[in-house]
């Protein structure tokens, strides 16, 4: 049985819509079944990384990434799918009608109902995976990792037979946080932070990260403390984060392209990072994160978050009090080590690590039906 997933990474959009969907593929592999993705050639997708995963890329014409053109109904974030959705909705139904996959399984905020209605046709069932809830499906299966999504978010915006998988439970997250997830727990035994962990995702576009490492000297961290900072194979501003990274006054290093990130937040005390779906990693561990909303659809996520005690919001990094926010955040964790582990238990929580496999479990019963 095929399984088809239409699904992008850019250097505007980041890399983690492709990641989770790769977590998703190779445990429907695992199952058995036949993964292939449909992505747009845009700057810095991701379809080498999928094809070294074992599975198929059949890779859409990027050229017209930067000019869609209008189009009705606007979405909010039409632009990132890089033609009309019309054009898109053609090229992958001529690929869907190849297939004929048993699912269609669709991870992109420029789609919706209309696409979705146009390439119905070729294959079985489909599944959205989404966390924005500000447009219409249709769809059998809707998937929102968001902790505490409610079902009233889409019961007006998909079909009244599609079953909903809504909150952190059902976090696609790679097998290695489930394999280190008991180890992480057992380390947090106090709230001492002697290693630090500054990961903002796999592109960061905009250095967040050299701001954050720009603001370090000077804080509150203890001499003996130890950072390691975690970029992406296509992130642009590597060298500048190395040259900034050799001038604090800890150890640091720099790591790129890594492939045991929950090896790394498990050894780590503390995590400056993005709101986006690394959230659910960094909860399954345990690990207490200072978390930037870098993006508007990261505000959902943040916000749930910071209200339930499992992570600590820094809400002014945009608007010229960043230094001082993020050293006063690092000075009051590292003196209340209570809060620290307060933090860590409340995100433990919230994501086991097991959502990829109940999520893999209802698309199988889908094929049975």
């Amino acid at each position: 049985m095929k399984v088809l997933f239409r699904v992008d990474a850019s250097l505007e959009m980041g890399s983690g819509h492709v990641m989770r969907c790769l977590t998703l593929a190779n445990q429907l592999s695992n199952s058995g079944m036949e993964c292939h993705f449909v992505c747009r050639a845009h700057p810095g997708n991701l379809s080498d990384l999928i094809q070294k995963s074992s599975h198929h890329v059949h890779l859409l014409d990027g050229e017209r990434a930067n000019n869609p053109g209008p189009s009705e109904g606007r979405l909010a974030h039409e632009d990132w799918l890089g033609c009309d959705w019309q054009t898109d909705a053609a090229q992958t139904g001529e690929i869907a009608a190849m297939l004929k996959p048993g699912w269609l399984i669709i991870d992109h905020y420029a789609i919706d109902f209309r696409w979705e209605q146009q390439v119905r046709a070729h294959c079985g069932r489909i599944l959205i995976i989404d966390d924005l809830a500000d447009r219409d499906h249709d769809c059998e299966l809707l998937l929102d990792q968001t902790f505490g999504r409610e079902a009233s978010a889409y019961e007006a915006r998909v079909p009244a037979q599609c079953k909903l998988l809504l909150g952190s439970k059902y976090a696609l997250l790679r097998p290695e946080f489930a394999k280190y997830r008991r180890q992480s727990l057992a380390r947090r035994t106090n709230g001492k932070i002697r290693r630090v962990l500054v990961a903002m995702g796999g592109v960061d576009k905009d250095n967040i990260t050299g701001q954050v490492l720009a603001s370090l000297n000077g804080n509150a961290l203890p001499a003996e403390c130890e950072i390691t900072i975690v970029m992406g194979a296509t992130a642009p501003h590597v060298e500048t984060v190395k040259a900034l990274a050799a001038k604090l006054p800890w150890s640091t290093s720099v790591q790129t392209n890594v492939m045991n990130m929950a090896e790394f937040m498990a050894e780590a005390d503390l995590a400056i990072g993005a709101a986006g779906s690394s959230s659910w990693e960094r909860c399954s561990l345990g690990l207490p994160t200072i978390m930037l909303v870098l993006a508007e659809n990261q505000q959902t996520i943040a916000e749930a978050l910071e209200a339930e005690g499992a992570v600590v919001g820094l809400r002014s990094w945009d608007n010229g009090g960043f230094d001082a926010t993020l050293c006063c955040l690092i000075a009051e964790l590292v003196s209340d080590e209570g809060r620290v582990l307060s933090i860590s238990r409340k995100a433990a929580s919230l994501a086991d690590g097991g959502g990829v496999h109940l999520v893999t479990n209802c698309l199988l019963e889908g094929l049975s039906q």
